[in-house]
């Protein structure tokens, strides 16, 4: 009895939760499946990935809660229909298998597979498909603890401070990645010395940066504001404070601001003088020639 009572209990503080849970969010985040970031007014995300990476996301949630209702209700059936009932004294007669729920139980989980790997292959290939002419190409180097960036169109660069970090209210000591809107932008992913990954929340994307090999995101801004980026890879002891800000702007404020940072004498690019990995197979160090 007190344990019938302690399931029905523990029923409800679970129902409780998640009513309380989502009650607390808006029909937009239930929409997106609960990921970060908002389309502005006229439905503008982020990214032109964006929309495309939600879908798969809201998707792939969509069919794998029918399968679990299915699944409960199929279980739960069994335990109310099969239950014991008073006066049963003796087991319940035994099956040793049964073909068409076998069979059920392999070739569902087959197409679910199949399809989950069809439409992530699908979405991939449209993220990772590179501009043939981007119209802005920036070098985002990680290194521990922060990142610098180099504009390669514009000849200028920004970088940050290297050392131990910086928090989040840290806002003006954080570096800045600036890019125009409505642009095709190509960022080449590098590190100087550990692994790393370049994250900007709202985009929904992650790649890593890998000593000795670059890495390639391509993607079109299509939302004015500011947005929080990250390393995503544990990288040693101040991975936490390697943060960043990204500012899409119009074309105009983009220009002003490559015309500031050249003013500053942030001009050409910034090199692998600094890079801790110049010994590995197939890169000659800088101190040799």
């Amino acid at each position: 009895m007190r344990q019938k009572r302690g399931a029905k209990w523990a029923t409800a503080a679970l129902a409780s939760s998640l009513v309380l849970m989502l009650t607390g969010c808006s029909p937009q985040e239930l929409s997106r499946g609960l990921e970060p970031g908002t389309a502005d007014a006229a439905g503008h995300e982020a990214t032109n990935h964006v929309g495309t990476i939600v879908g798969l996301w809201t998707g792939s949630w969509a069919v794998l809660w029918g399968v679990g209702i299915i699944a409960w209700g199929l279980m739960f059936f069994a335990l109310i229909a099969y239950r014991r009932r008073k006066g049963h004294t003796t087991p319940p007669s035994q099956m040793r298998y049964n073909n068409p729920i076998e069979t059920l139980f392999t070739v569902v989980p087959l197409i679910l597979v199949v399809g989950f790997f069809a439409f992530t292959a699908k979405t991939m290939t449209e993220i990772e498909k590179p501009f043939t002419n981007p119209d802005v190409k920036i070098e985002a180097i990680g290194k521990q603890w922060s990142w610098d960036f180099n504009y390669v169109k514009d000849q200028t660069f920004e970088s940050g401070i290297q050392g131990q970090g910086v928090t989040a209210k840290d806002e003006a000591a954080l570096p800045t990645l600036w890019l125009p809107i409505n642009k095709k932008v190509q960022i080449d992913l590098v590190s100087r010395d550990v692994d790393h990954s370049f994250w900007v929340i709202d985009f929904l994307y992650k790649k890593d940066m890998l000593p000795g090999k670059t890495n390639h995101m391509y993607f079109i801004p299509e939302k004015l504001g500011n947005y929080k980026g990250k390393c995503a890879e544990l990288c040693g002891e101040f991975h936490s404070m390697m943060l960043f800000n990204v500012k899409v702007v119009t074309q105009a404020e983009y220009d002003t601001h490559m015309a500031d940072l050249k003013a500053a004498g942030n001009v050409g690019q910034l090199d692998d003088k600094y890079n801790r990995n110049q010994n590995l197979p197939g890169i000659t160090p800088s101190n040799e020639g």
